[in-house]
């Protein structure tokens, strides 16, 4: 079925009362927010690749206020399922795909999710981190989703190795073809409470047709 589009939640922590400045004093003036990063650029706590393999980021020590659910997506004609994750689609060009994947990865870890319960495919170029680590060898690779203690990335042609975690995100970055009508319905199993998918609302729905 059609994907409705949901635009990705940013959740402000709460704020206390308004406080007006004292005579002769000037108000702080609010931080710039940051631009988008390129897809080479590594997630914020993970160093650039180099020679040796880089250390996974600790988890942040105070996370942001976790957002608010988002609302589940399903087929008038389907009865409720209960166990199905929750589906959120983040539109962006395929250019974009991954940089709105690595964003949604930082807001998920800053709600307070653990870097473990991630799961980042991507459907065309792999990411950065995947093709670092895959230089080690596919056993040392794979090893690391077996300790399950880091954000985990893998190509989504491989998504039938992928083991299931309670969030999986999905960058539609190029090949809109077989890759993606097959990867997102495993990624959807994969996905224990929240499937995120980052990519061209057209694209996704053209290349799953009713599946979702």
């Amino acid at each position: 079925m059609p994907l409705f589009l949901q635009e990705p939640q940013i959740h402000e922590s709460a704020q206390g009362p308004r406080v007006t400045p004292a005579a002769g004093r000037t108000a702080p003036t609010p931080r710039p927010v940051p631009g988008p990063r390129s897809a080479a650029t590594p997630r914020p706590g993970r160093p650039v690749p180099g020679p040796a393999r880089p250390t996974p980021p600790a988890q942040r020590a105070d996370p942001a206020p976790a957002p608010a659910p988002v609302a589940p997506t399903s087929a008038p004609s389907r009865p409720e399922n209960r166990s199905a994750p929750r589906l959120q689609l983040i539109p962006a060009p395929a250019g974009g795909a991954l940089d709105a994947a690595e964003e949604a990865v930082d807001l998920l870890l800053e709600s307070g999710r653990a870097p473990g319960d991630i799961l980042v495919l991507t459907t065309g170029e792999q990411h950065p981190w995947a093709a670092h680590e895959l230089s080690f060898g596919d056993v040392a690779y794979w090893a690391q989703q077996d300790a399950g203690d880091d954000v985990f990335f893998a190509d989504a042609s491989a998504v039938d190795r992928a083991k299931p975690r309670p969030v999986v995100v999905v960058a539609v970055n190029g090949d809109a073809g077989d890759t993606v009508a097959r990867a997102l319905p495993v990624a959807r199993d994969r996905a224990a409470a929240l499937l995120i998918v980052c990519g061209d609302p057209q694209t996704i729905n053209s290349a799953l047709g009713a599946g979702v």
